[in-house]
Order: structure tokens, then sequence, then C-alpha cells
């Protein structure tokens, strides 16, 4: 949802539209809020019988329903500390958030650690202070964002005629941002349904598995600094009307994205035992590591492709087929993961599904009039 908002007011200000920024602001405020009120009625409604179903019972559940309590009922500052973020990236402000975010984890560590365990003077609450810390630490957050915001000198700053809810405006920011919702949702099934099939193979494949992902998931945030850039400066030019300047930034940082990932998967493809060594000496567990890392390293300049033209394709309020690709990538793990017959099979469907998805994610972005 944060790049449905930073896209919608990156491309206003780019179009010299104040006073649709501010207006925007207002209204993602707006699914803040609702969104955070969803999350904390419907979890803390129905968190026992969902718990229950993944398998949560006697003491693991009543510590996850502990946790969850608090955690939702303060999902208020989750969502307002993000939506403030993307607010201030879409206008080209990213010291701010990415300051307020890093102190705030810096807060959030130690407190958590204290009032999990009592360190001095303050109270041993268990599980329960992990959640208090987590609300703590977004709260912070958003309280240092928004008098950045409001302030009085800032060009966001919402005045009493930008109160007035518009529809169309709550559209530019979901079209964007509801469908990025559901290539989220994508992303994790996939997850899911790779994890599902890698664990028919035992216990030491799921491990190995585990262990390539991890350098996976290690690469996504450096994308995603680049990604927040692409939206910004894409939705900037697109407002400005510089069509083929986006287009020029928006290749540029995938170029930018497939380099430095192809550095990390081609390094770890030729060197698997270098990263899977660092978690583990099981033999069985090296062996399906560095199975993975040899199949699906050298793919991994492509998935940072795919993610930065997906941002990009944020920027440019462009989304159904970025998520149609990520959708089609879903497909292949899905049908290819259910016939696999052997664990080099399934990252073979794996490596595939990287390769159809980043070729139809580029000739999508080749493709589209921005």
């Amino acid at each position: 949802m944060g790049g449905g908002v930073s896209s919608a007011i990156a491309r206003a200000l780019g179009a010299g539209h104040t006073d649709r920024a501010r207006r925007l602001v207002v209204h993602a405020l707006i699914i803040a809020a609702g969104m955070a009120a969803a999350f904390t009625v419907l979890l803390l409604a129905f968190a026992n019988p969902l718990y229950r179903l993944l398998g949560g019972q006697g003491e693991s559940l009543a510590n996850a329903l502990a946790y969850s309590n608090i955690v939702f009922a303060g999902a208020i500052t989750v969502w307002l500390a993000n939506t403030l973020s993307s607010i201030l990236r879409g206008s080209g402000n990213m010291r701010v958030p990415a300051a307020a975010l890093i102190v705030a984890a810096c807060i959030q560590v130690p407190l958590s650690g204290s009032l999990v365990l009592g360190w001095g003077p303050m109270p041993r609450l268990g599980i329960i202070g992990a959640a208090i810390a987590y609300v703590f630490a977004f709260g912070f957050a958003a309280i240092v964002m928004l008098p950045v915001v409001f302030r009085r000198a800032s060009a966001l700053r919402p005045r009493r005629e930008d109160m007035v809810l518009d529809r169309r405006l709550f559209a530019d920011i979901l079209r964007v941002g509801g469908l990025s919702v559901l290539n989220s949702f994508i992303t994790v099934l996939t997850a899911v349904a790779l994890t599902g099939y890698v664990g028919r193979f035992g216990p030491a494949a799921l491990a190995g598995y585990g262990v390539g992902v991890r350098l996976e998931l290690l690469q996504i945030p450096i994308v995603f600094a680049i990604g927040q850039a692409l939206v910004v400066l894409v939705g900037t030019n697109i407002g400005a009307g510089h069509i083929a300047r986006a287009k020029h930034i928006g290749w540029t940082g995938t170029a930018i994205s497939a380099a430095v990932c192809l550095a990390i998967g081609g390094t770890a493809s030729i060197f698997p035992l270098a990263w899977v060594g660092l978690f583990s000496a099981d033999a069985a567990v090296l062996e399906a590591g560095s199975t993975y890392l040899r199949i699906v390293g050298p793919f991994y300049a492509l998935l940072g492709a795919s993610i930065a033209l997906y941002f990009a394709s944020q920027g440019a309020g462009s989304m159904l087929r970025p998520v149609l690709a990520g959708a089609t990538r879903l497909v292949i793990v899905l049908v290819g993961g259910a016939i696999a017959g052997s664990l080099t099979a399934i990252f073979g469907v794996v490596a595939t599904g990287i390769l159809v998805s980043a070729a139809l994610m580029v000739w999508f972005v080749a493709r589209a009039r921005w």
C-alpha cells in the first residue's frame, strides 16, 4: 500500500499539483486508519480460531494470543508509521523515514529484551514485552515523522479545504496499492507452496533450501532501496510528462539491481559452501543448499531485475501486468512443483519461474505506454 501512496504523491508533485498531493496525504492516512482498524478487529475477534488452524494449542496458543492481542491492538502505529514514511518518500524525502525507522529498530531490540527478560528496572513480562516493544517502536517512528509532514513550511501539510474526500484520489492510491497487496499475497503463497514441496524430501532438504532462500531474502533490502528511489523518480517524471526519461530511469535502476544480484548469485553458485557452511555442518543440508544455489543462484540477476521493474511500474501507476508476471511464476511453481519427482527438479522449477516471470516483466514494461 505504501508504494501506491508514494507513487500517487510523486506523480502529483511532478505535475506541479501540490494541492492534489496535500489531498492525497489525507486520503492515504484514512486508508491507513481503515486498514489498521480492519487488522485490529479481525485479529482480536478471530485470532484464537486462526492460530488453532495453524496448529497452535496449549502454551504456544496462549503465548501467540498474548503477543497478538497487543500487536494488533496497536496496528495503527504500524500503519501510521509506514504510511507517513511513504508520504515523505513520495516527496523525495528519503532521509527522515530512514532515520526514523532505523532509530525505532535500535530502540525496539534492547527494549524488547529488557521487557521480555526483565533486565534492570524493567518488569519481566515474557512474550508480552516483545509485543509492547514492537508497538512502541512504530509509535516512536510515527511521532517523529508526523510533525515533518504537518509542519507549517511543509508542502504536504493539508489545509482545511483539502479535507474533502474524493473517491478518485482513493482510486489513485488503490490502483497501485491494492494490486501490490495482491502481489504480496502471491509472493507469500509461492514461498508457502515451495516450502511444502521441498518438505516432502525430508528435514535436511528443507533446511538446505531454507539456507539458500535466506541468501535470496538478504538481497531484497538492497533491491528495495533501489526500488524505492525508482518509485519516486519514475513517478515524478511521469507526472511531469517526461515519459522517455521515466523509462530510462526505470531501465537504469533495473540494470543496477540486476548487477548487484548477479554478483551475489554468481558468487554463491560457484562457491555455495561458503554460504551454506555458515549455517550447518550436516552433509545432507550442505548438499541440498549447495544444489539450490548452483541451480537458482545464476538467476538471481533476473530476480533483481524483476523487482526493480516492479517498483518502476509502481511509480508509473501501472501495476496489472507486473502482478500478472508474478502470478505466472506462482502457476509455474504450483504445477511444476506438484509433478517434480526430485529435489533438483523442484529447484529447476524455481529457476524456471524466475526466468519466465522476469521475461514477462521486461516485455510488459518495454511495451507499456506510461
